[in-house]
């Protein structure tokens, strides 16, 4: 076998295991492993009405298997996804037929978006103490139920996304200051609901998996003030650039929201990066790669996680086949005026990492649900290669990533990952893929002590 076929097959390799990944979480399997009567507080059938809502890019498929689950005791039902996830729905999984799918703006939120929320916020307060609410949550409901405090209008909002999503802060910081703008988020949902009970099934698209950020934690307590969201935009120099009505908003200060009426609320872990990392390493071990699964998850700034990603894969003399898996999600501090995202972004920076080796090496870095920032890919793959490619076409990687430009790098080269919207969401993943090289300077378990 030739390098470039060894190294084509390891790029398929590559893409096949991070499909892997992505089939590891959907809610098709997820779902089917809880059992729902165990999270409630009176058997299904004795509630009086039953009604599903949902927010985020696996609200729909998670709605079309919750359908099945609770058959004839569901009313009805609305979930809200982002433009284009009705078309882009996968052929064999359960699609709803009886819950209404609404489509809004993401990761900015749009009109569509508050009548949406407006029509969920109406759905639950109509529901009194012998009644259900069903909530299907993912990554992206913060966005998707745009439902804000008085006074505060969808372009101030909007301007305000903008910016957080811009400044490189972490989802955690950006939500802290998304539930204090919310109806819905910081255990909104639930105010409006009580006295109803709540069964809130959560797909975690956060590192850490905390309830409280997953689409702004709408049926959690919020355990964050005014002026702890303050402080964010403190920190990331964002308070003097958002709109007067926003601070105006955040000035009350420093007063929990009050924690009653969630005694009826049950929400539910149904799925994490785990469950894509650990279906990732059985896709490897079958094709015959020894795995090592980095047991913390990956955060910081995309072109540096890239950077040191490329460099743990590179001190690997491996021996044998072997795959480096990761977990988690980077950030972007945008400064260029390029297009790309974070795993993009991330793969270029470990591609320039990759220049001028002689490895036997992939590296690829992808988003589970199928986007990566304002593009229609969700990632990229590198090899030591790709960099010398590049420039061979007049393209300058340094520039490129100085300009967070990494998607038309990548598409000159035909290295970018595009399943399409997927349906799932539990943040990116990670692989490395290398071949034994001749001689052996470095065993595994030196390297992974270093990571």
């Amino acid at each position: 076998m030739t390098g470039a076929e060894s190294r084509e097959g390891m790029e398929r390799d590559a893409r096949a295991i991070f499909e892997a990944a992505i089939a590891g979480v959907q809610p098709s399997s997820l779902l089917t492993e809880v059992d729902l009567d165990t999270h409630l507080d009176r058997p299904l059938a004795d509630y009086r009405r039953v009604v599903l809502v949902g927010a985020g890019k696996a609200s729909m498929a998670m709605a079309g298997v919750l359908e099945e689950r609770l058959g004839d005791a569901l009313d009805e039902g609305l979930v809200v996804v982002p433009h284009g996830y009705r078309a882009s729905f996968p052929t064999g999984q359960p699609a709803p037929v009886r819950t209404e799918v609404v489509e809004a703006g993401h990761p900015v939120p749009d009109e569509a978006g508050g009548r949406g929320a407006q029509r969920v916020l109406d759905l639950a307060a109509d529901l009194g103490p012998d009644d259900l609410l069903v909530v299907a949550l993912s990554g992206g409901g913060s966005a998707l139920w745009p439902a804000f405090a008085d006074g505060i209008s969808l372009d101030d909002a909007q301007q305000t996304f903008r910016l957080l999503l811009h400044s490189g802060a972490d989802i955690h910081a950006i939500n802290t200051v998304r539930r204090q703008l919310s109806r819905i988020g910081g255990g909104g949902l639930v105010r409006t609901t009580h006295p109803a009970a709540v069964l809130a099934l959560v797909l975690s698209d956060v590192v850490g998996d905390d309830l409280a950020a997953i689409a702004s934690g709408p049926t959690v307590p919020d355990p964050t003030t005014d002026d702890d969201a303050v402080a964010v935009l403190e920190r990331f120099e964002l308070l003097d650039r958002v709109p007067l009505s926003i601070r105006m908003h955040l000035s009350r200060g420093d007063v929990l929201a009050d924690p009653s009426g969630f005694e009826r609320v049950r929400t539910i872990l149904i799925g994490s990066n785990r469950n894509a990392l650990d279906a990732a390493q059985r896709e490897a071990e079958r094709r015959g790669y020894a795995v090592h699964l980095h047991p913390e998850p990956v955060t910081g700034e995309a072109r540096e996680v890239g950077q040191w990603l490329a460099r743990v894969a590179l001190d690997l003399e491996a021996n044998q086949p072997t795959c480096l898996l990761w977990g988690g999600e980077t950030t972007v501090t945008v400064t260029g005026d390029g297009r790309g995202g974070r795993n993009q972004e991330v793969t270029l920076a470990a591609a320039l990492e990759l220049d001028g080796t002689d490895r036997n090496l992939v590296f690829l870095s992808g988003g589970t649900d199928g986007i990566d920032g304002p593009t229609d890919a969700t990632g990229a793959w590198a090899t030591p290669q790709t960099t010398d490619r590049a420039r061979a076409l007049d393209f300058n990687p340094e520039n490129h990533l100085a300009r967070n430009d990494a998607f038309p790098f990548f598409e000159a080269l035909d290295q970018l990952l595009k399943p399409g919207p997927t349906h799932t969401n539990v943040m990116d993943v990670q692989v490395a893929l290398l071949r034994p090289a001749w001689g052996t300077a470095v065993t595994l378990a030196g390297v992974l002590r270093r990571c």
